[in-house]
């Protein structure tokens, strides 16, 4: 069926589970309650309105022409389980399921299987409600909570730069995301998707689920990223599109497979890449790997899509397709797409007509973004400004150091205002007084660390970042017991 299937005929019906008369026409639904008052974007009761315009279904009706393009082709494949279902069967799982309540949060849970989740996602598309991707439904969500109108998507921000966010999507910018990163990438059908990253994550939804969805790029879904279940994947399904995190390609590198791969396009995200490995895995495998900038609140801001590795850690690429950035008043970024979110959980003027404030500092020259560190992120020393970004690289290029995250802390000396402080996951042969000889040959002697802690504990997390806030907190805690 098309457009016009058994879920958009009645257009004069009683919704489930709910006294609103709801008139449906294509993917707009006009909602009629006198008595109901809607909900802005930071909680607060606004009146409502006789008849609310409520664009939603545009999401699954370009799921409806997806599937009718590609009914028997192969969708989804788990490698954890060996099961195949195509796209066909996918919608079919989909109409045997009750309904949702019509603008209530439901979750979607990585840790159920890629099946399971598209299926849900899809299900809240049909009906209305506001998708909560999540890794575990270990909480569950209250579905009794209304999201504000046209919501149908919430993400939860990573809070590596502080405390973590809602953010509400309309159909509209999630269409655009989806949009953006097929033109700018330039992804195709023919090389599907392999799942490592977490679908429940901005990249992964964006990279994954969108692009199968609206687009029709298959996707096989792995169980963990280690090198031979990458291995195996390669052979299995031929030429692929691989999206992941740095930590993955250095993994995957150090066990030699990426020679054997027949990669269409290779995307790093999440983290920066660092240049020592982006040239060895080029000059070794052949293989460009494209650093690819985007924030929760936008989708997709830049992407490298140059044939050869980049000359500095701090090039994100050119602007996404669809997008236009320019620097604000503070030095920092500002994104406006039709991608951006309408807004957070809280009243933050960082989003706002289609405009997202970054608190990324960042120039722009010759059409090229170059990222120069975060505003919150800076260490102020003794009148000084310190970018942890500038000091993480070195100490990356330093041999035996795996992954190292640097921040500020209040200093005994007020005229210092701060101490820089560095926790570094690096060889057991190495001492933090070896490494602080080797970063001082790098550095100026004010952007040296003063304070060090070795730890196998720094790792990045399932998004491939290293949040300062969390880390500075175990730092202290450390030191203060």
């Amino acid at each position: 069926m098309g457009r016009n299937d058994t879920h958009c005929r009645d257009r004069n019906a009683m919704w489930p589970g709910g006294s609103e008369r709801v008139s449906i026409s294509h993917s707009c639904f006009y909602v009629w309650n006198p008595n109901r008052q809607q909900k802005s974007c930071q909680g607060r009761l606004i009146p409502g309105r006789s008849f609310a315009k409520v664009r939603f279904m545009e999401l699954y009706e370009r799921w409806l022409d997806t599937c009718a393009e590609n009914r028997g082709a192969w969708a989804i494949r788990e490698e954890a389980t060996g099961k195949s279902w195509t796209f066909g069967e996918i919608d079919e799982a989909v109409r045997k399921l009750p309904r949702l309540k019509m603008g209530r949060p439901v979750p979607a849970a990585v840790e159920d299987g890629a099946m399971a989740f598209v299926v849900r996602t899809l299900q809240a598309w049909r009906d209305g409600a506001a998708l909560v991707p999540m890794e575990r439904d270990l909480d569950g969500v209250d579905d009794s909570e209304e999201v504000p109108e046209g919501i149908v998507h919430i993400k939860t921000t990573s809070g590596s730069t502080g405390e973590p966010r809602r953010v509400y999507f309309e159909a509209r910018q999630l269409v655009a995301d989806c949009e953006q990163i097929w033109e700018t990438m330039g992804l195709q059908r023919t090389a599907p998707n392999l799942a490592v990253i977490s679908m429940a994550h901005s990249y992964g939804f964006s990279n994954l689920v969108l692009p199968m969805l609206l687009k029709g790029m298959p996707m096989l879904a792995l169980s963990d990223p280690l090198p031979g279940t990458l291995r195996r994947a390669f052979s299995e399904v031929g030429k692929v599109t691989l999206p992941a995190v740095p930590a993955m390609w250095r993994a995957w590198h150090q066990a030699g497979i990426l020679p054997l791969a027949d990669i269409s396009c290779a995307i790093t995200a999440g983290a920066p890449m660092p240049l020592d490995l982006e040239n060895s895995i080029f000059d070794c495998a052949g293989l460009k790997v494209h650093n690819f900038y985007g924030s929760s609140e936008c989708g997709g801001i830049a992407y490298d899509s140059t044939d050869a590795p980049r000359e500095s850690t701090e090039v994100a690429g050119r602007a996404m397709k669809g997008v236009a950035l320019k620097i604000g008043d503070d030095g920092c970024l500002q994104v406006q797409s039709a991608a951006v979110a309408r807004c957070y959980d809280a009243d933050i003027d960082s989003l706002s007509c289609g405009v997202f404030k970054t608190t990324d500092l960042a120039r722009l020259k010759d059409g090229i973004v170059y990222l120069e560190g975060r505003l919150t992120d800076t260490i102020h020393v003794a009148g000084r400004k310190v970018s942890p970004q500038v000091i993480e690289a070195a100490l990356l290029r330093c041999p035996g150091v795996r992954h190292c995250v640097v921040f500020g802390v209040a200093s005994s000396d007020s005229t210092r205002v701060e101490e820089i402080v560095a926790c570094v996951n690096m060889d057991d042969g190495m001492s933090p007084e070896a490494l602080q000889t080797e970063i001082g040959n790098k550095l100026p002697s004010w952007q040296v660390p003063r304070r060090w802690w070795k730890t196998s504990q720094v790792l990045p997390d399932e998004r491939g970042k290293l949040p300062r806030a969390l880390w500075r907190e175990r730092f202290l805690g450390v030191t203060v017991h």
